[in-house]
């Protein structure tokens, strides 16, 4: 009924990629959200929150809520930048930098069995598509 529904195929696709990633994060007591959030500070620490919710693709108000997540975990800390008062540059703290690796690793498995299940061609087609589709409707 739903084979050519794009909204019902790449949510029915979301919600299985979740939980693999649910499981990935589950031992570092994050979600999947909070886990890529986090890489990201990691990648680039002093990101300021407005470039972090472009990057991930979120809304502003999203990206606040994700990093006082974060924060009630002690894994980042916000500091004030000289110019908007509501900005802020977000940096890894201590126990953030101790889980970088392996947190880099879970999620690299999690990409080698997905690319090993699809065939890393198409793995990359899809991949490339998805973002090809999001850059058309935003």
């Amino acid at each position: 009924m739903f084979d050519h529904c794009l909204y019902f195929n790449t949510t029915a696709l979301a919600r299985v990629l979740e939980r693999e990633w649910t499981r990935a994060f589950k031992p570092f007591g994050l979600t999947p959200s909070q886990a890529f959030m986090l890489r990201a500070i990691l990648a680039r620490p002093g990101l300021l929150q407005s470039e972090l919710a472009r990057e991930l693709v979120i809304s502003r108000p999203t990206a606040t809520r994700s990093l006082d997540g974060l924060q009630k975990l002690h894994l980042i800390d916000r500091r004030a930048t000289g110019g908007d008062g509501r900005e802020c540059a977000v940096f890894p703290e201590p126990g953030a930098l101790a889980m970088h690796d392996e947190l880099n690793a879970a999620s690299g498995a999690v990409t080698a069995r997905l690319k090993q299940l699809l065939e890393p061609q198409q793995f990359a087609a899809i991949v490339g598509s998805l973002k090809q589709a999001r850059a058309a409707v935003v």
